[in-house]
């Protein structure tokens, strides 16, 4: 039986990984990974001496995406930058023309895919100031809502389905929400019943073209980069097939118990509104999708506690969500 990584061995292997990835592309050997973030994949800042340029490089975890599904996100970003005129990650190729590399190394058991892209400028908005920046938020998601419900999707698309059998049914792609960190039979208590009242009220709300589609799945301000009047959008990992309201719900994560979460999605609906209308009907379900994902992201914390985000919330996010849960239901369950 292999013998588990700690996080810190790990972190050198995937470096050396990195640099392994730079002799693939058209950079001087000098070049330098800076890791930046690690969560879902690892995701490098490439530095060349050479040419004063930088790339973005991910490292792609094993068994979440497969090639296929990676070329489909690539598809995606390709059709809003030509289309829709929205400022996506533009893959890089490499040396052999490819933009999808397959990168083996004895350090570990699996291969895993990278990404190399173009470096985007910009900030993401500050947290002490959200109004604006979520009506940029909501404005942006209606521009990639508008092109999802007209793009023809290529031959082989694929991409996960964020619906609530994938969320809470027998094989949920982020783990089962009751194995979230502190769960206690108190705390399963309230958020069983709230899972049952989203489940019921997805199933009437239902999946017509205008409503259920290919989404972000995780367009949240950490996703945003600010540039002037300029908004681009990054880490598409996420992306695939939901109710479209769903990326308002991913815009709240980890903030869903601000005291100011209803002036936050008047301001999204605000900057939606620029671009498209949303009805009485689908208005009045968005605390729905806003506890879907609460519930998914206590599943995720539950299956990924190895990271540092997920140590940051651990089980005051459990316990958060029950009263959160409790509120729901005293208005819809």
């Amino acid at each position: 039986m292999d013998t588990p990584l700690s996080h810190d061995d790990l972190l050198a292997r995937l470096g050396r990984l990195a640099h392994q990835a730079i002799g693939l592309y058209d950079l001087s050997p000098r070049s330098t990974a800076t890791m930046i973030n690690l969560s879902e994949n690892a995701t490098y800042r490439i530095d060349d001496p050479e040419s004063g340029g930088k790339t973005i490089l991910r490292i792609h975890r094993v068994g979440y995406h497969s090639y296929a599904a990676i070329n489909s996100e690539l598809q995606w970003m390709a059709a809003l930058r030509r289309d829709a005129g929205l400022e996506t990650p533009e893959a890089i190729a490499a040396r052999d023309g490819t933009v999808i590399q397959t990168l083996a190394s004895p350090e570990l058991r699996d291969p895993r895919h990278a990404v190399m892209s173009k470096f985007m400028t910009g900030r993401e908005p500050p947290e002490d100031e959200l109004l604006a920046p979520f009506e940029r938020l909501g404005e942006v998601s209606a521009r990639m809502h508008a092109h999802a419900k007209t793009w023809q999707l290529p031959p082989g698309f694929t991409r996960h389905t964020w619906d609530y059998e994938t969320a809470f049914g027998s094989r949920p792609t982020w783990g089962r929400w009751r194995d979230g960190l502190g769960m206690t039979p108190a705390r399963e208590k309230p958020l069983a019943r709230m899972c049952e009242v989203i489940g019921r009220r997805l199933e009437r709300y239902g999946k017509p073209r205008e409503r259920f589609g290919l989404t972000h799945a995780d367009i949240r301000l950490a996703n945003l980069l600010i540039e002037g009047e300029r908004t681009k959008v990054i880490d598409f990992d996420d992306c695939g097939f939901s109710w479209y309201l769903y990326d308002l719900g991913t815009a709240l994560s980890f903030i869903e118990h601000r005291p100011d979460v209803p002036e936050l999605v008047e301001s999204w609906l605000r900057g939606y509104h620029k671009v498209a209308a949303l009805s009485a009907e689908e208005r009045e379900e968005i605390p729905t999708f806003i506890m879907l994902r609460r519930l998914l992201l206590v599943a995720w914390i539950g299956s990924h506690a190895e990271t540092d985000l997920a140590k940051s919330l651990g089980e005051p996010y459990t316990d958060g969500s029950c009263g959160l849960a409790e509120s729901y239901l005293s208005k819809f369950g």
